[in-house]
Parts: structure tokens; sequence; C-alpha cells
């Protein structure tokens, strides 16, 4: 029976401490560490000293305004472009740090990202005005976008085949982990008298960034990093010390062939974008993370206590209900550990799809205006509301727990896992970078303007981001082929067998077709 604690110590089949597997763990739990306490500087929004400080047309219209509209009350692009900045930074870095990881290795890349988080950290709990502020926030968004690129590829080429989905979602279990503690945090914080409990809460975010700085000492760079580098003989010494065995022959020729197949790719980035035989992972780097942000989750973990806020909460109800929903993505997230090695990518993916759309569209409904006995309205078209009745406040919570927990278990670890685990070698850091460029460019547009359309489109915003699941979980279905428990060096193959990528693949420059000598493919199948 497989166990795994923490998400550092792991038991095999036969009960016997792997250590290979340790060091996967511990590394995948340090190096993600930097990214979920940038939730906080969402939680600080509903603060009231810190809205005072720096959005004090946001405090004045909350506390002045003596009407109801909940729709509207934080509709803000000041106030959006504090929490989105980050990712606007992280789009940029992240197509900085892709030469960087390719040239300098993973580790590096991911020391460097705990280095500048640890700045932006103190730069926005020290805060004196609004510049300073949203200065430190596009910092910390430029560590988001090294860590991004560098972790997913660090866990997916440091695992083995069979256990890569697992080591790959504790990447996200670690965020789940720190969004659960960022929620705490501003909980905790929010009590503080004096008006400065938002510094302790954005400056802690420093504490797991200084983690991952000093733990990338200690941590090795990949197999295939040191490979690509031309340093074969560290290479073959590291992957018998993290497989723990001394016969690595077989998967050590897979890495040799998957360089020589990339030094035949001279410009990835050129080749990625016009190569027909890159074609099935540029569209999955594109429109996975795409698709991963317009579930809409962004929105509801980033502002959820605004949102609880705005849905008529109080205060500390508001961050209590954001622990409530925390707590949730962090356990859902232990499903999708246990699963994708077991059931699959695809029927997580299309599980947690069908799950998210049904209390979407059930959220919506509610919002209309019908409670059990359809007679009295909540927001409506209006937002305009005196009372919220506990049966509402309870549906409200219930439909966004469970939302959350098909996302977590879903396309939330998933959206980052399967994209670095499709990419060739010749073009992986290219292509991780387009994966996070868009990531972060679709993160930005969700939270830039998510406040002002959950204004405008007010409960339709809801049945806005359904539609979004509607068309992703259809596109899973019929193009997202499974990669359970296939070497990352032969995942070419999935997508010559696949009924629509197939016609891509018989490219004669293929650098697959180079190296092992094939003069034709078979289109007949």
């Amino acid at each position: 029976m497989k166990e795994i604690e923490t998400g550092i110590w792991f038991f095999g089949e036969d009960g016997i401490f792997d250590q290979n597997l340790e060091i996967q763990g511990y590394s995948s739990t340090l190096t993600n560490s930097i990214h979920p306490l940038k939730q906080n500087s969402c939680g600080v929004t509903s603060m009231a000293p810190f809205l005072e400080k720096f959005f004090p047309e946001v405090y004045k219209k909350e506390m002045e305004d003596t009407g109801t509209n909940q729709y509207c009350k934080f509709d803000s692009q000041i106030l959006q472009l504090f929490t989105s900045s980050l990712y606007l930074a992280a789009l940029g870095a992240s197509v900085v740090a892709a030469p960087l990881t390719k040239k300098y290795g993973r580790r590096i890349t991911m020391m460097m990202a705990g280095f500048i988080f640890l700045i932006g950290a103190g730069l926005t709990g020290g805060a004196v005005h609004l510049l300073m502020l949203i200065g430190g926030r596009i910092l910390l968004g430029v560590g988001v976008g090294f860590a991004n690129q560098s972790v997913p590829l660090y866990l997916s080429e440091m695992a083995p085949y069979n256990y890569r989905g697992m080591f790959n979602i504790l990447f996200q279990l670690m965020i789940t982990i720190g969004i659960l503690c960022a929620n705490v945090i501003n909980y905790l914080t929010a009590e503080i008298s004096g008006g400065w409990g938002w510094r302790v809460s954005l400056g802690l975010a420093g504490v797991p960034a200084l983690i991952i700085l000093v733990a990338s000492f200690f941590l090795s760079d990949t197999p295939n990093s040191l490979v690509e580098r031309g340093m074969e003989d560290e290479a073959k010494t590291l992957l018998k010390r993290i497989r723990g065995v001394d016969d690595v022959e077989a998967e050590f020729d897979d890495m040799i062939q998957a360089r020589n197949e990339a030094r035949l790719v001279k410009h990835p980035w050129r080749n990625l974008m016009r190569r027909r035989c890159y074609r099935p992972q540029l569209a999955m780097s594109i429109l996975i993370p795409f698709f991963q942000q317009f579930t809409g989750i962004n929105a509801i973990m980033f502002y959820a206590p605004v949102l609880f806020k705005t849905l008529g909460f109080g205060g500390s109800a508001s961050l209590m209900s954001a622990i409530i929903t925390g707590a949730v993505n962090m356990f859902a997230t232990g499903v999708s550990i246990y699963g994708s090695d077991r059931w699959g990518r695809r029927s997580l993916f299309l599980e947690g799809g069908i799950q998210m759309l049904i209390f979407q569209l059930t959220q919506s409904f509610h919002q209309t205006g019908c409670d059990s006995s359809l007679n009295r309205l909540k927001f409506g078209i209006t937002g305009n509301v005196t009372e919220i009745p506990t049966s509402f406040a309870s549906v409200v919570v219930t439909c966004i727990c469970i939302y959350v927990a098909g996302f977590a278990w879903s396309w939330g670890p998933l959206g980052w896992l399967y994209p670095s685990e499709i990419f060739p070698l010749e073009i992986r850091s290219a292509a991780q970078s387009v994966t996070v460029a868009v990531n972060m460019l679709a993160t930005f547009v969700v939270g830039q303007f998510f406040l002002s359309m959950l204004c405008a489109m007010k409960y339709g915003l809801f049945i806005f981001f359904a539609f979004f699941v509607v068309v992703m979980t259809v596109f899973c279905y019929f193009f997202m082929p499974e990669t359970k428990n296939i070497p990352i060096e032969e995942m070419t193959q999935v997508w010559r067998s696949h009924w629509f990528w197939k016609r891509f693949m018989n490219d004669p420059n293929d650098p697959v077709n180079l190296v092992i000598g094939m003069s034709r493919f078979d289109d007949k199948a």
C-alpha cells in the first residue's frame, strides 16, 4: 500500500522507506512554498485600515454608501490593479526565465525566484504609499513567474514516471496549504488593534520566500538539465542516487537521445510556433492554462473575502468563509494526489468539469432571486438587499465549496501537471514559458476585471464562467489523450496515436525522425 505524509515521506510497495522519492517530495514541498502567501495580498483588500490608507475611495464608498447594491460596492480599477499587477509581472518574468532555466538549470531559477519574492514581500509589508505597494506586488509577480517556470519542470524531470503525477500535484497541494494559511493569517491579523494587521499579513509572505531561497542551496539540479548542459557523468550519478538503483542505463539513454533531438533544434521558440510536429504541445500550452483560469477559480479564491462580504457576510464572517473554502481546496487536492496516477488525468479533468458546471449554475440560479420557498428575492438584477438569511448564506458557501473541490482535484493541479509532462526536451523551456505566460495573462484579465464584471453582469458572471467550463470539458473529452504512466521521454508517441493530433506528426523534419532514422509514418491508422 502506498502512503504519503506531509509531501516528504514516502513508503513503497514493500513498506520500506524510499530515499529517492524523499528528495523529490522535499523539493516539491519547499519549492512551492513561494506561491501561496501571495493570497495574503488579496485578503487584506477586505480590511478597513488597508482600504482607508491605499484605496480611500473604495473605503469611503463602503462606509458611507447607505445603499445596498451588493454587486458594485468594491468596483475599483485601482483596487483590481493591485491584485492583478502580480500576474502581469509574472507573465513577463516567465518569458525571461525560460532561457535562464535552460542555460543555468532549474535550481538556479528557483533560487532567483525566492530572492526576488523576498524583496517584494518586504516592500508590500512596509509600504507607505500606493506606488511602493504596487511596486512590491510587481516584484512578487516576478518571483512567481520564475517559480512557475522552473518548479513544474523540476518535479516532472525528477520524479519516476509512475509517480510523476503525485509529485507534480504536490506543487498544487503546497499552494492550497499556503492559501489556507494565508486566509487564517488574514483572519487573525484583521483583529489586531491599531490598524497595522495588514502589514503583518503582507510581510509574512517573506517567510516562504526565505525558505525556498535557503532550500535551493541544498537541492540538486535535475538529471535532464545536467545532460542538456553537457554534464553527463554528473547526471548519471545523480540519476542513480534519486532512483536508488545502479541500473539506470535505459532511462539515461532516453535522456541522451532526448538531448540529441534537442540539439537539432536551434531555435526552440520559432520551431514551437511554426513546426507542425509541435502543434499538439503548442495547443495544450495555450488552451489548458487559459481554461484553468476561466473556470473562475482565481476570481473565487483571490477575492473570496471581498466576494463573501459582497454577498452580505460581515467582515470577520467573510474571512472565516474564505478559510472554509481554503480548507476544502487543500483537502480536495489530496484526491488528485491519490488518483492522478491511478485513475488517469482525463477522468479527473472530466469529472471536475462536470462538478464545477453543476454548482456554478446552482449558484447562479440561487443568486437570481429565489430561496427554497421560491417567493423572496435575494440579489436578483439590482443587487439590492437589506438582509441575508442564514439559509441563503449556507447555500452560497456550500455551492462555492463544492465548486472549489471540483477544481482542486482536477483543473487545479492537473492544469500544471499535464503541460509540464508533454513537452519534448528541445522545446520544454520555451513551451513551459508559453504555459506560464498564458496562465498569468488569463489570471491578470480575470483579476483586473472581475469586480467590474460582477458589478455589470451580476449573477450572470457565474453563467459566463460556466460557459467556459462547458467548452473546456468538451475539449478535454475529444482532444486530450491520457498521459499517466508514460515516460516523459516517450510522450511523443501519445500524439502519434491520437485520432486528431496524429495528422500533425508526419513532419519529415521532426527531430524524433531525424534521430531514430524514420523515413515515414503510418498515416492509415
